[in-house]
């Protein structure tokens, strides 16, 4: 990618311009062709303007825009040739391309699960890597978003905002849906967006270790099928696609964000995670009610949603006696505490997650209600999912609740995190 410095005298969606216009403005070159452009997704991806309309392009929903037209394109698509850009915190997918390896054949060799077992695949989708801070994506029906409001935490698969931070409507977010509807047409679809804390908290899921969800029925399993190869099924995309450490509950990090994507492109924030009130707060203006209309249960003029406390929980310690934390990545971690003056630092933090044993199925605990546990397995298979009576939730997740007095072996499971280490 070039990155020159260079001056613009108007806004390159074609609207007036402003006072800090001249040092926004950005060209870029894309498919041989020159065009305004806005960096979105801190450098992700590239928002480019038309005046004309073309393949891939949306209408730019911009009041009294001069170039009616927009589309979103990847960052590595395309080169900088007026402005600053930002540069990408994340590191790119690579691969070793040459003349016996085309971009449309690592295309295919990641959409084949012959491959699952391939060395220059795991290779290629091992070059994918999440850091501390890492701002990671998970697209959610209606039904997921009510969920998350009412306290799901991010769970199972999901994604780095730089490798789909170019797809922003309904239809192209739809490869990425785990709700089993990926293939439906809405016109707005919802997205859990949060920064990773540790990358430990991350598996590729490969064949050696998810080979039961690799070899699941279509009719055990909700949205698409499990590749084995690390990558996300798309008849057109190179996704890497992640899963959450033993399909576990990670816990939310401060400020993390539920949005929306329209039809044409448009994101919109809906709600914002306050840590200290475990609370998401609303965002989002009235205009944007009618986005709801397929969220079920839930009124989109109330400010807070409370969550519950959930089992999976950060824990940390400040001279030497343990509280429960916040984490506010790549560089601040906390006590939890409403008032400012005990916001202290921790020296240490962990991710604490409850494991047990139940009908010879290792599970996390996602629901303690006394008596009863709603379990998840840690490595679903159709074996294990029949003996337990497990449901699918979404892709990947098989639940069930257990009596308590048939489980065993409970115990609470704390991950280390390596604050000392900046580059984690």
């Amino acid at each position: 990618m070039v990155f020159a410095g260079q001056v613009a005298a108007d806004r390159p969606d074609g609207g007036a311009p402003g006072p800090e216009s001249a040092t926004e403005r950005i060209r870029v070159r894309y498919n041989g062709d020159d065009y305004s452009a806005e960096p979105i997704a801190k450098g992700a991806a590239y928002e480019i303007f038309s005046t004309e309309p073309g393949a891939g392009f949306l209408r730019n929903p911009r009041p009294g825009a001069r170039k009616p037209y927009r589309r979103f394109v990847p960052a590595v698509e395309i080169n900088v040739i007026e402005g600053r850009a930002p540069i990408p915190a994340e590191q790119p997918l690579s691969a070793p391309l040459s003349r016996n390896l085309s971009w449309s054949a690592v295309h295919a060799l990641s959409q084949s699960r012959r491959n699952v077992d391939d060395e220059l695949v795991a290779r290629i989708r091992l070059s994918a890597k999440i850091f501390r801070g890492t701002r990671m994506v998970k697209v959610l029906s209606g039904r997921q978003l009510a969920g998350h409001l009412h306290g799901w935490l991010p769970q199972g698969f999901c994604y780095r905002e730089f490798d789909v931070a170019h797809l922003r409507t309904p239809a192209e977010l739809s490869v990425l849906r785990s709700d089993g509807d990926d293939g439906r047409a809405d016109p707005v679809v919802f997205a859990l967006r949060w920064r990773a804390i540790d990358p430990s908290d991350y598996q590729a899921p490969f064949a050696a270790d998810f080979g039961g969800l690799v070899r699941m029925a279509p009719g055990d399993r909700l949205g698409s099928p499990v590749l084995g190869t690390g990558f996300a099924p798309s008849g057109q995309h190179v996704i890497p696609e992640f899963v959450t450490a033993n399909l576990a509950d990670l816990p939310l990090t401060a400020f993390a964000e539920l949005v929306a994507y329209t039809d044409d492109g448009t994101e919109v924030v809906l709600y914002r995670y306050l840590p200290e009130q475990r609370a998401w707060g609303r965002m989002f203006g009235p205009q944007w009610r009618g986005l709801f209309a397929a969220v079920p249960g839930i009124a989109p003029e109330q400010e807070y949603f409370v969550i519950p406390p959930a089992p999976t929980r950060l824990m940390g310690r400040h001279h030497g006696a343990e509280y429960e934390a916040i984490a506010d990545p790549p560089g601040e971690f906390r006590v939890l505490a409403k008032t400012r003056a005990a916001r202290y630092a921790v020296e240490s933090l962990s991710r604490r997650t409850p494991y047990l044993g139940w009908r010879r199925a290792p599970c996390t605990v996602v629901r303690d209600e006394g008596d009863w546990l709603r379990v998840r397995l840690v490595r679903p298979d159709i074996e294990s999912i029949t003996r337990l009576g497990a449901g699918c939730i979404e892709r990947g997740i098989y639940e069930a609740w257990a009596p308590r007095a048939e489980t065993a072996g409970y115990r609470e499971v704390d991950i280390e995190y390596d604050l000392r280490n900046p580059a984690a």
